[in-house]
């Protein structure tokens, strides 16, 4: 996931701005309160996915000198920041390691690279990291400038990545340079009104810096089948004799999920590349799970075919088994098979929303989740208790498959390089009264569909009905499609909670509407089915009118209140939740902010109801993006607590 503007950081509000009144309201807050923990799957014996926070940066390695390969991950992103040592303590290929360690700070854009006898070379933008297992990223030296590669790219590249070897099998070591450019690309909202994206595409270029005599020179961008080597993006390059005749390939990642073979058909010493082609196997092209990836050359199994250790966008990494065979030119390599760990925190995914809910009706809260890669999850309580122990997360399916939404080439309003990205944020409410818990989600898309649930088994999404009337349904302005009759669009990744608000015995739904604006949308029933009306601004701010996309208040005449003021890619994103914080019989509002704020609920008719804005709950980030509100009573003494889905795809626990 690309560092987008931080549209959903905080809503932190300077007390100059809000005044003593604020001050008192959140010094209050506070004093009920102490600090989020991260929940932990309280299960020693058991085993889960091996993960870091969002964007793994993989190291593979043994670090620890005893003769296997570890892992070492780095993750630049909040709150699981940091640089972490994975052990393998079994000596096998497939290892479940053990817990992270963390070594320090999470070092940006670091690579490693395996070539010939020796330590591996630890490389950052412009820097070798020398004596790499005792300093780690303290000692740094200089081996080209930077400028000196970027000043033909029309913009900073995201993606800057370098790798020593010995390109042309001289006996010293060159340095190839992956570095993407996203000048034609832009940004946002770049569709036409048929849902083409009308900018260019992604560019990922490898340059090559030549060592003569200890001095690199630039020999610009490395050419294959006859033009530059341009992948979508995040090129990860990476030299090796995947095909074992002798000379060094090439293989690239991309800032989406695919491996590009470039075949080296020249000699070791005077390398020519063909044209690319990408990875597959007998069952067809090799993808990972997500996007965002870092592919690692290295003889992972010590079998003499070297194989790719990728990081992927959600903290995962997997190994890419090369099997030493080849067909139609192309060296095999197997699915990417993820590694695992010793079960230690909780986690699905990255930017996680969970709903806290007796799901199996077993008498405990269990979660069900959703997160970035489009996912739905049931992650069941095994114990209950104050400190519950944890069932790894079961993707929830339909008919047989997983349930995924995903943005394809034409979902995410930010354009096609988020086609695996999904977003599902979600509410769990009995929408049809038939007695069963169902799910009502919204995604990347901005489309409000429900998940009905027979009892026995879930049911395809369907879009949530509104009785629109004479009027089309509204719509975000920014949207290149419209709704069909009937459907509910909103702005993308922001939830949609049920909630039988006006206690008539139908669920309602309130949420952002198209403009950003919380809306109740009263809900009726019709037959079996529950019908929307449209949405009224019935919510109210007080010291808070409205956000703006940065999370900031507006000073503005009061008015309906209003989360987010953003447009196109800085729209939506507001995670809310509604509880009776404070025990005095009506409900408040919970707000993802820089962990999660209160909106107390300080007045309230049918035609109005005015919250006042705190501050949030601490001063932890949990957020570089969102988080994701909901509560919990574990200790069963009927006071809510607070449970935060975090960026980095973990859970993080608020007691009072």
């Amino acid at each position: 996931m690309p560092s987008y503007p931080q549209t959903a950081l905080s809503l932190l509000v300077s007390c100059l701005l809000l005044g003593t009144g604020c001050q008192k309201q959140a010094t209050e807050t506070a004093d009920t309160v102490s600090e989020f923990t991260r929940v932990n799957y309280n299960r020693p014996e058991a085993s889960s996915y091996l993960g870091v926070g969002l964007w793994a940066w993989p190291l593979p390695l043994d670090y620890d000198g005893d003769g296997d390969m570890d892992l070492l991950v780095s993750c630049p992103d909040k709150p699981f920041n940091g640089l972490y040592f994975f052990e393998n303590s079994s000596g096998e290929a497939f290892p479940i390691f053990e817990p992270p360690v963390r070594l320090g700070d999470a070092i940006p854009k670091v690579q490693i690279s395996h070539y010939g006898p020796g330590e591996p070379k630890v490389t950052i933008p412009g820097a070798e990291l020398k004596d790499f297992r005792r300093a780690l990223d303290s000692e740094p030296q200089a081996l080209f400038p930077i400028e000196e590669l970027t000043k033909d790219l029309g913009k900073s590249p995201r993606f800057n990545q370098w790798k020593m070897v010995d390109y042309e099998g001289d006996g010293d070591l060159d340095i190839l340079v992956g570095m993407d450019d996203w000048s034609d690309y832009g940004w946002d909202n770049a569709y036409d009104s048929t849902g083409n994206w009308v900018n260019g595409p992604l560019h990922g270029y490898v340059y090559l810096l030549e060592n003569k005599d200890g001095q690199y020179h630039n020999r610009g961008r490395l050419q294959a089948g006859g033009k530059e080597i341009d992948v979508y993006g995040a090129p990860s390059p990476n030299l090796a004799d995947y095909d074992g005749d002798g000379d060094l390939d090439l293989i690239c990642g991309e800032f989406l999920d695919r491996m590009t073979y470039f075949e080296n058909v020249g000699s070791r010493e005077q390398p020519v590349y063909k044209e690319g082609r990408f990875l597959e196997n007998g069952e067809g092209l090799i993808k990972m799970d997500l996007e965002m990836i870092i592919p690692v050359a290295i003889d992972w199994d010590q079998d003499g075919h070297v194989d790719l250790i990728v990081g992927d966008e959600d903290g995962r990494v997997a190994w890419v088994r090369n099997t030493g065979e080849m067909q139609d030119g192309m060296p095999q390599f197997t699915a990417p098979r993820y590694f695992r760990q010793r079960a230690d925190h909780l986690k699905f995914g990255a930017l996680v929303t969970p709903v806290s809910v007796d799901w199996d009706s077993d008498g405990d809260e269990d979660l069900i989740a959703g997160n970035s890669a489009g996912y739905i999850a049931f992650i069941e309580n095994l114990s209950g208790g104050p400190k519950p122990s944890w069932a790894e997360p079961k993707l929830l399916e339909v008919d047989g498959q997983p349930i995924r939404i995903q943005a394809g080439d034409r979902g995410s309003i930010q354009g096609p390089a988020e086609a695996k990205w999904g977003y599902t944020t979600l509410t769990v409410a009995d929408w049809d009264g038939d007695g069963h818990q169902d799910i009502l989600f919204n995604s990347i898309w901005g489309k409000v569909e429900w998940i009905r649930n027979t009892g026995t088994e879930l049911q395809a999404p369907q879009p949530v009905r509104v009785d629109w009337g004479d009027q089309a349904p509204p719509y975000p302005s920014w949207n290149w499609w419209k709704p069909a009759e009937g459907e509910l669009v909103s702005q993308w990744r922001t939830t949609p909670y049920a909630i039988d608000w006006d206690k008539d015995g139908v669920m309602d739904l309130v949420m952002l509407d198209h403009e950003g604006y919380l809306a109740w949308y009263q809900g009726s029933r019709k037959g079996k089915e529950t019908v929307l009306q449209p949405g009224k601004r019935i919510f109210y701010g007080e010291n808070a009118s409205a956000l703006t996309s940065k999370n900031e208040v507006e000073e503005a005449a009061p008015g309906p209140l209003r989360l987010n003021t953003g447009i196109a890619g800085r729209s939506g994103r507001r995670k809310i939740s509604f509880v009776d914080w404070d025990n005095d019989g009506d409900m408040d509002l919970l707000v993802n902010s820089l962990n999660v704020s209160l909106f107390e609920n300080i007045s309230q008719n049918p035609e109005k109801v005015v919250f006042r804005y705190n501050a949030p709950f601490t001063e932890q980030m949990l957020a570089g993006h969102t988080t994701s509100p909901t509560f919990v009573d574990w200790n069963g003494d009927g006071v809510w607590e607070i449970l935060a889905g975090g960026e980095d795809g973990h859970f993080y626990h608020l007691p009072r």
